[in-house]
């Protein structure tokens, strides 16, 4: 348990940035899910709008420090692969 006036502002910190970062993580499963669902549907101009808009929001999370950078990267390169193999069927 904290015992200073320091330790205990860091846990009221780290919990305030962990709401936020859980709040942002969900987000980007929701584009990402979004995402996912155009593809299954076959619906290439879907897909392509919700692709823009998931990349938007990991790079974003990336940016905030929620996802790291390479996962981040990741994440972007297998939904265009997906994109991409939708739009060529």
């Amino acid at each position: 348990m904290a015992n200073n006036p320091g330790a205990k502002k860091a846990i009221r910190k780290i919990a305030a940035r962990t709401e936020v970062n859980k709040a942002r993580r969900t987000r980007v499963r929701t584009f990402l899910r979004k995402f996912q669902e155009a593809v299954t549907a076959g619906d290439a101009t879907a897909a392509k709008s919700a692709f823009v808009e998931a990349q938007s929001e990991v790079m974003r999370a990336v940016s905030k420090g929620v996802v790291h950078k390479n996962t981040g990267s990741r994440k972007v390169s297998r939904l265009a692969a997906q994109l991409k193999k939708i739009s060529a069927a």
